[in-house]
């Protein structure tokens, strides 16, 4: 995700690149054809600028919307992420007691291995969302026969809530929760197994071809119409005007491109390694560890 450090013109502009530079050297070539060599026929003033730029804002727009939309929902799964990770630490670390003075030790490691599992869980999932392999990330979480048994995994974060319903149901078999914290806990792991499966929706679910294909053909039409409606009128100024007109719709275009896929490991991306890191090192603090990881910070202006 993009930090704002703002208004940057030249980034602005390098933003959308190839295309504001092949419709600059393009508008060049019109008004050069025109001015000099005077191609009257390539003049086409009566051109409805206006109404064609009106439809097309429209459908830029709508399409604009319908990625933010996407890129929306799924800062609002990890938002849910955040929370029920908070809410499983906290109960793992506050509602599990033992009525044996022999189980302390004991519960306080399984304690700790749960909260691990949550903070594995975690960082699973960013790295299953962005197609990458998580092994560096869980190595200093579990253990290795846990990580064997992961490997052959087709969704490991998946697989690591299954290790934690176990490990639940163990500790109700062994009393330190009764059933109703455990109907409690159990909720939480649904909770987030529904913002699995919501993340997993937006990933394995593209927009459709059409909304890519069609707004961006309407704007380069139009970019190609603009500076043969404004040569009469603009003359050698046309270039200036075509251009600046053009640079909208073109920015329009690749901004609603960049937000369709928030888990798609750009720098338009939810900040999935920077929430992740503060749900671990919140996690670790709810354990009372004091050696933590740094919080991520942004790098070269973009928080991952």
């Amino acid at each position: 995700m993009i930090v704002p450090r703002g208004r940057q013109l030249a980034a602005m502009l390098k933003y959308v690149g190839l295309p504001l530079l092949l419709l600059v050297l393009y508008d060049l070539a019109v008004v050069a054809a025109y001015k000099l060599m005077h191609w009257n026929w390539i003049a086409l003033p009566h051109i409805p600028l206006a109404l064609f730029g009106s439809s097309i804002g429209i459908i830029v727009a709508f399409r604009n919307q319908s990625a933010y939309a996407r890129w929306w929902e799924g800062r609002i799964l990890w938002g849910a992420i955040v929370n029920n990770s908070r809410s499983w630490a906290r109960q793992v670390t506050t509602s599990m007691l033992s009525l044996k003075s022999g189980d302390a030790a004991e519960l306080k490691e399984t304690q700790r291995r749960m909260v691990y599992l949550q903070i594995a869980f975690v960082h699973a999932l960013r790295q299953h969302l962005r197609k990458l392999e998580p092994w560096a990330e869980l190595a200093p979480l579990l253990d290795e026969h846990e990580l064997e048994a992961l490997r052959v995994e087709k969704n490991v974060p998946l697989a690591i809530q299954q290790l934690m319903g176990k490990l639940l149901l163990e500790c109700q078999t062994r009393e330190w929760v009764d059933a109703l914290q455990w109907r409690a806990m159990d909720e939480s792991l649904n909770d987030l197994a529904d913002a699995q499966g919501g993340a997993e929706r937006i990933k394995n679910t593209p927009m459709p071809k059409q909304y890519d294909y069609f707004p961006q053909l309407f704007v380069q039409i139009y970019c190609v119409l603009l500076p043969l409606a404004l040569v009469t009128s603009m003359g050698w100024f046309t270039p200036l005007g075509s251009t600046l007109v053009g640079f909208i719709f073109l920015a329009l275009d690749k901004i609603g491109q960049d937000l369709e896929d928030p888990f798609e490991n750009t720098i338009f991306d939810v900040p999935m390694t920077s929430i992740s890191t503060a749900i671990e090192i919140n996690l670790r603090q709810l354990l009372g560890e004091t050696t933590l990881p740094a919080a991520t910070t942004p790098i070269d202006g973009v928080l991952w």
